[in-house]
């Protein structure tokens, strides 16, 4: 197990939200001791008592629950150096040390090609290990070229591209559900499957994080990563074993197997949209283009729909729609599997029954069944709904990813050849919306989306 993190981006949101109270709750769950050490680079200047005082209002502010003491471990013991992540001196300086350290580059992914280039300049020592965020280059382009600067680092089984959905215990419940249940694994399939709909809707708007967000945008940011992910989980063939060869094989065979999509096929099957000013909850919400921060000649959308067809024996004929949205009316996070209807039903009276859907939560996790029942006569029918009782995960998904990386288990990693794959499926999309081929949709914040006619998107 490595013992040294850096972490590059100390001050940015995903520092402050996610890694450090993944580190807390490591902690608490007897994962790291004393030994463990943590240094966090930026370019601010700030002394290191300045930046733990951070730290612990951070820590404070997102994993309340974790033990006051865990706490105070963590940000006591974090060391803090003003660095520049392009610099290869700066890096030398931070990953100089006795045996491997892992890096987490905590950074704009626009940043990621000269960070890598001043590693390599660097040189890490030997068994080290790279950890970069989505989204792994802005094109199928970039990707290639991000690829080729890493191999000349390290090794692929030591960079880690994550996603943190991978962790999600529900997201990994769709893998446990189907393989280990033979109720489900033979009717996994488009003989049974109508249509499977992973969504990621939510209330939360911009929030300030127009620097990232502006250059990106809802395709970028949630559906060319997270969602194909879950869809691979959904759609791969059973792997021979769980380890991380099997598993990314599995997952790769997804993703070449996406039917081309055709500049007809973009028109057709994507939509795109951004808010306008609305309501939610007891809040009033900017437009998109009023946030701070945000450039309008941009058009980045804040929604963003995409339907796939897989050609293999066991998808053709099963329609995928992914779908993921800010500022909407509900959150909604979840992978939908609609199954088709029975060819018969000898009921007299109320004689359409409804699909059954098996749903897996997101967020919040939870997982059930609609089915259709009998009613107050045996003649009739009534939807039924049967829910299973989650159990909460030992580690929150970045905990579980940080530990995946401190043991070197790449498993839950994206390897170099899937994420250039993930570009492939969405480049006719990106290169239509940037041809302005699909209108640039708007819908009130507050509001269920845009209009789609004849589709609930329930």
């Amino acid at each position: 197990m490595i013992n040294r993190l850096v972490v590059f981006g100390a001050t940015g949101d995903l520092n402050a939200r996610y890694l450090l109270p993944a580190l807390a709750a490591l902690r608490a769950g007897g994962h790291l001791d004393d030994r463990f050490e943590l240094t966090c680079a930026d370019r601010g200047e700030r002394s290191g008592e300045q930046f733990r005082g951070w730290a612990a209002a951070q820590l404070e502010r997102h994993c309340p629950a974790e033990p006051a003491d865990v706490r105070k471990a963590i940000a006591d013991s974090v060391r803090y150096r003003q660095a520049d992540a392009t610099d290869a001196a700066d890096v030398a300086s931070l990953v100089a040390g006795d045996g491997p350290v892992a890096v987490y580059l905590a950074l704009p992914p626009a940043i990621f090609p000269r960070t890598v280039t001043a590693l390599h300049q660097a040189g890490l020592p030997p068994g080290s290990r790279l950890v970069l965020e989505k989204p792994f280059g802005e094109d199928l382009d970039s990707a290639v070229e991000l690829n080729r600067l890493l191999s000349g680092v390290l090794p692929e089984q030591a960079v880690f591209r994550v996603d943190h959905f991978l962790a999600m215990t529900t997201v990994q419940n769709v893998l446990g559900s189907r393989l280990a249940n033979r109720v489900l694994e033979p009717i996994w399939n488009s003989a049974h499957i109508a249509e499977v709909e992973i969504v990621w809707n939510e209330t939360l708007a911009l929030e300030g994080r127009a620097g990232y967000y502006d250059g990106v945008g809802a395709l970028k940011d949630m559906v060319q990563n997270h969602l194909l992910q879950v869809l691979c989980l959904v759609a791969m063939e059973p792997p021979l074993s769980l380890g991380e060869r099997d598993l990314r094989d599995r997952k790769i065979d997804v993703l070449r197997s996406v039917r081309p999509l055709t500049d007809d096929d973009v028109v057709r099957r994507t939509r795109r949209a951004r808010y306008l000013a609305g309501r939610i909850g007891g809040r009033e919400v900017p437009s998109y283009v009023e946030e701070d921060g945000v450039d309008p000649r941009r058009r980045t959308e804040t929604f963003a729909e995409v339907e796939l067809e897989l050609e293999s024996w066991r998808w053709s004929g099963t329609t995928f729609r992914l779908r993921s949205g800010k500022a909407l009316a509900d959150d909604r996070k979840e992978v939908a599997v609609r199954f088709r209807p029975v060819p018969h039903l000898p009921f007299e009276q109320n004689g359409e029954a409804t699909p059954n859907v098996l749903r897996f939560g997101l967020e919040p996790e939870s997982m059930t069944l609609a089915l259709t029942g009998t009613g107050s006569g045996a003649r009739t029918l009534a939807p039924l709904t049967l829910t299973a009782r989650m159990e909460p995960p030992d580690l929150p998904p970045y905990g579980r990813l940080l530990l995946d990386v401190l043991h070197g288990n790449a498993a839950l990693s994206i390897r170099g050849d899937e994420a250039e794959e993930a570009w492939r499926v969405l480049a006719p999309v990106l290169s239509a919306w940037a041809g302005d081929v699909v209108p640039l949709q708007e819908y009130p914040a507050g509001s269920d989306g845009p209009a789609c006619p004849g589709r609930s998107g329930t």
